[in-house]
C-alpha cells in the first residue's frame, strides 16, 4: 500500500534531506512539496542534486490539496510552524520538525522561544519524537514533535544513565560540536565561509541554548526532580554531524553496560566496545547514532561520546522513523542507508 506524503518547508536543508530519504522509500509517494518563498519553481532549481527525481513543482502550502494526503512533514521555522499546523485538516497526520511542539508547557515555550504559543490547544496531543523512548505513543499519535538535533544527541547518552540512577545528577557536563547545517539555510554573516572555516567557536554559552528546555523537561521527568545540566555547544567548520561529549560521575563499566542493554535491540543506536569512541565520519548521511564510553583517569568518573548526523538521525531521519510508526510500517523502512565515507 502506498501512502501520499506532503512536505511543507521543502526548500530548507531538512526538507531536502526528507526528499532524499523518501525517494527510495518502498511505501511513500511524495504528492506535494511546499516552499512559499520558492513557489512556482521546480525542485531542481532549488536543489540540483535532486534533479534526477520525478517530483511535483514547489507550491505554497495553501495550494496543497490535502484530500488523499496521509501524512505531512512540516519543516518550517519555529513560530511559523505552529501557525501553519493549526490550520491543517484533522484527517492528516503530522510530523513537525520545528521546535513548536517539543515543550509540553506553553509557558516554558514562551520563555525559551520568546513568543506566546499560537496553538496551545494542540500541545496536549503532541508526542515528543525521540523514537526509541516514545515509540508506543508515537504509533498512536496524530502530531509528533521532532526533537532538537542537539537534544537528541545528549539524550541518547544521558537518558539511560539518569533512569538507572548511575550518575550524579548535579554533576553532568555536556560539550557538543555541531556542523553548520544545524543553523539552517538562511543567509547569516557568521556562517559565511570566510567567517567559519579554519576555526570553531562556542555559542549560547552559560545556559541560553534553546535545546536546554528539552533537556530540563525530559531529564527532570525521568529523575522525578529538577535536573539542570551544564551544556556548551560549538559551531564546527564542517557541513553536517554532531559530536557530543558528556562528563559524568559514575562507574564507566556500569555506564557502558546500561547503554549496551538499553540499545541492544535498537536498529539505529549502536554502542561501541568499551574504550572506543565514535566519529561523525562513521555516521554521515545515515540514521545511525554511535555511542562510546571511556573510563576517566580518576576513579568513579566516565566520559561518554555520541556521534550522529544532525540532518538525518537528528532531524529528517528521525522524522521518517516516526512517520513509519504512525502509518503502521516497518520502523526502518527507507532508513537503512549505509553512512557515506569518507
Amino acid at each position: 500500500m502506498s501512502h501520499s506524503i506532503a512536505i511543507i518547508g521543502a526548500s530548507g536543508y531538512t526538507g531536502a534531506e526528507l526528499i532524499r530519504l523518501l525517494a527510495t522509500h518502498p511505501a511513500f509517494e511524495i504528492a506535494a512539496l511546499a516552499a512559499n518563498s520558492k513557489a512556482g519553481q521546480p525542485l531542481a532549481a532549488v536543489f540540483p542534486h535532486l534533479r534526477h527525481l520525478d517530483l511535483p513543482d514547489l507550491v505554497t502550502w495553501e495550494e496543497i490539496d490535502f484530500d488523499g494526503i496521509d501524512l505531512c512533514f512540516c519543516a518550517l521555522p519555529h513560530k511559523t510552524s505552529q501557525e501553519v499546523i493549526s490550520k491543517l485538516p484533522r484527517t492528516v497526520k503530522i510530523v513537525d520538525l520545528s521546535a513548536d511542539f517539543r515543550l509540553r508547557d506553553p509557558v516554558a515555550y514562551e520563555a525559551w522561544y520568546g513568543n506566546p504559543h499560537a496553538a496551545p490547544e494542540m500541545q496536549d496531543e503532541a508526542v515528543y519524537g525521540l523514537t526509541e523512548f516514545y515509540r508506543d505513543r508515537i504509533r498512536a499519535a496524530r502530531l509528533v514533535a521532532g526533537t532538537g538535533c542537539n537534544a537528541a544527541t545528549g539524550q541518547y547518552i544521558l537518558r539511560p544513565l539518569i533512569a538507572g540512577g548511575l550518575i550524579d545528577l548535579d554533576e553532568i557536563i555536556l560539550d557538543l560540536q555541531c556542523g553548520v547545517s544545524g543553523a539552517g539555510r538562511s543567509l547569516k554573516e557568521n556562517l559565511l565561509h570566510a567567517e567559519l572555516s579554519e576555526g570553531t567557536n562556542a555559542y549560547a554559552v552559560g545556559g541560553t541554548h534553546r535545546h536546554l528546555g528539552e533537556f530540563d523537561q525530559e531529564f527532570s521527568a525521568l529523575a522525578g526532580r529538577p535536573v539542570q545540566i551544564q551544556f556548551t555547544p560549538h559551531l564546527g567548520p564542517f557541513n553536517r554531524g554532531i559530536l557530543a561529549t558528556a562528563y559524568v560521575q559514575g562507574e564507566a563499566k556500569a555506564i557502558h553496560a546500561a547503554l549496551a542493554e538499553t540499545y541492544a535491540a535498537e536498529p539505529f543506536v549502536q554502542v561501541l566496545p568499551m574504550g572506543e569512541t565514535p566519529s561523525t565520519h562513521h555516521v554521515r548521511g545515515s540514521n545511525f547514532c554511535h555511542l562510546g564510553v571511556v573510563a576517566d583517569r580518576r576513579a568513579g568518573r566516565a566520559i561518554v561520546v555520541a556521534a550522529l548526523d544532525n540532518l538525518t538521525k537528528g532531524s529528517s531521519g528521525q522524522a521518517l522513523q516516526n512517520a513509519n510508526l504512525m502509518l503502521g510500517l516497518d520502523e526502518t523502512a527507507g532508513l537503512m542507508l549505509a553512512p557515506c565515507f569518507p
